[in-house]
């Protein structure tokens, strides 16, 4: 069984942790800590590390490296649920509970969604308040505003 590999990835917003292995990415993580970015990337983590450089540099807007995040079944369907909101669009907790067929089940989801090991490939910071608040994000608030504002970013400038 292939053990996990970790690298160190500094963004603007915060140094990203990937943890994965020829199976797939199974967490990134933001830590607040200053790491050392590392120097040799796991041949296993090198996709990652360059498709998250292209995001942030803003030239790429889907992902395509192998996911193998690791939940219940419920956090499954709300994951894969999360990667159907697409670049620079949000949706709120009470439309994904829908679309995943209880509209009741909107603070299970909003778990969920908090539980979510891999951030930004499983795009949870597109998920909002119903009222447009920027709620809950383990990330913090700061960095879901970033993010958001970095996939949609306003076409109007300010005058002042």
């Amino acid at each position: 069984m292939e053990s996990n590999k970790i690298t160190y990835y500094k963004t603007p917003i915060g140094t990203a942790k990937i943890v994965g292995d020829e199976t797939g990415i199974s967490s990134i993580s933001v830590i607040d800590e200053q790491i050392e970015t590392s120097k040799k990337i796991p041949a296993c983590l090198k996709e990652c590390v360059q498709q998250l450089d292209e995001y942030f540099k803003g030239t790429r807007t889907e992902f395509t490296v192998k996911l193998n995040a690791k939940g219940t079944e419920f956090q499954q369907k709300v994951w894969n649920e999360l990667l159907n909101v697409p670049f620079g669009k949000t949706k709120t907790y009470l439309e994904q509970s829908k679309q995943l067929g209880d509209v009741k089940a909107i603070r299970a989801v909003a778990s969920a969604n908090g539980k979510n090991p891999i951030w930004i490939l499983i795009p949870c910071h597109r998920i909002i308040g119903s009222n447009g608040s920027l709620t809950g994000y383990a990330g913090g608030i700061w960095r879901k505003k970033w993010l958001l504002e970095h996939e949609n970013p306003s076409t109007q400038q300010s005058l002042f």
